[in-house]
Order: C-alpha cells, then sequence, then structure tokens
C-alpha cells in the first residue's frame, strides 16, 4: 500500500463506524428477533450472529488499542503526515473488505474462539455492538494525537503478530463491513422466506 494521508485517514475510517453505528441503530434495531436469528441456510449464520461474531474481536482489539494509544500519548508520540500499511496489514484488510460490487473476496473459516452463540440475545448483541462503535469512534479521534505507524497490537491469532495501530484499524473495519453485509443479506432472506410462507 502507498502511502496516504494520515488524517484523510482516520476520518474517512470514522465516518464508515459512524454509518455502521448509524444502520445498526436504525436499520437492525428495528428488525423483529425472529428476522435477527433467521439463518439463510444450513450452516449459515443468522443476523445477530454476525453481530455477535463482530462482538467479538472488539472485545479483543478494542482495550488493546485503548491502552496502546494512552501509552503512545503518554510518551510524547506524535502523528506523521503519512502512513503506510505493511504487506501483512494490507493483506488482512483485503481479505476482509468486500469488493466494491459487495462481493466477499474469499470465504473464511472463523477460528473457535470467534464462533457466535446458536442464538444469541438480541438486545444485549446489539447494545454491546453499539457500545463497542462509539469506543471504536472515541478511539479513532484519538488516534489522531499519536503516531498510529508506530504502535503495535497484538493480533488474535497470536501475541507475536503485531500490526501497528493504523493496520488495526483498518482491518477492523473491514471485517466489521464484511459481517455487516452478511447479516442484511440474512435479514433478506428472512422477509424473502417470511412472503413465501405467506404466499403458500
Amino acid at each position: 500500500m502507498s502511502a496516504v494521508n494520515t488524517l484523510e485517514l482516520l476520518q474517512q475510517l470514522r465516518r464508515n463506524i459512524v454509518a455502521i453505528q448509524y444502520k445498526a441503530e436504525n436499520h437492525f434495531g428495528g428488525q423483529s428477533d425472529t428476522a435477527l436469528q433467521h439463518a439463510p441456510g444450513p450452516g449459515k449464520w443468522s443476523a445477530i450472529q454476525c453481530i455477535e461474531h463482530l462482538n467479538t474481536y472488539g472485545r479483543v482489539y478494542l482495550p488493546a488499542l485503548d491502552v496502546a494509544i494512552a501509552k503512545a500519548a503518554q510518551t510524547q508520540s506524535k502523528p506523521t503526515a503519512e502512513f503506510r500499511s505493511s504487506w501483512l496489514g494490507n493483506w488482512f484488510t483485503r481479505l476482509m473488505q468486500p469488493a466494491s460490487d459487495g462481493q466477499l473476496r474469499s470465504k473464511m473459516k472463523s477460528p473457535k474462539a470467534h464462533l457466535p452463540a446458536i442464538q444469541p440475545d438480541v438486545d444485549s448483541v446489539l447494545q454491546e455492538f453499539i457500545q463497542q462503535q462509539e469506543q471504536m469512534e472515541s478511539l479513532l479521534l484519538r488516534a489522531e494525537k499519536v503516531n498510529i505507524g508506530t504502535i503495535k497490537i497484538p493480533t488474535s491469532l497470536s501475541r507475536f503478530i503485531r500490526l501497528s495501530a493504523g493496520d488495526t484499524f483498518r482491518f477492523l473495519t473491514a471485517h466489521i463491513n464484511r459481517h455487516i453485509l452478511q447479516a442484511e443479506r440474512a435479514i433478506k432472506s428472512a422477509r424473502t422466506t417470511e412472503k413465501d410462507f405467506q404466499d403458500a
């Protein structure tokens, strides 16, 4: 990845997260429990399972980012004008980010620690997800004041595999986009199934 303007990157990611938060509150929050818990097929996740899956990642990465950014601020870390992604960070992000036509670039098997429950509680999952997006927005604002290229965050794969804060933000946002799209498709499937049942 070529160098990009750091502030523009963080602001773009923040706009993305704000839009996701709005969607969670006004789109997912307006669905019935039945629609959110509908699995579109055998082995497929329901919308609320997709969101719970995202929550499991937020529980790992958001506290790590919070601590790392706070430490960087204490050591007088200063932001740089440009940010350059590592090859690994860029690969993770591209792997997760849906294509412009909404298609997913690859199918992936979720790590066991990030598998959602079979039928998560809708209200608590949505509430946690919205709170996580609020925290993510706050972290992105704080990140504007530190060097997001030198701050390192351990990945959930291994504490020995570390990404810069900038790459961690990019990866998390792409991952959220991926599974929010999957959740929307699950809801659409629920509507189609309900319509077919009514027409039968």
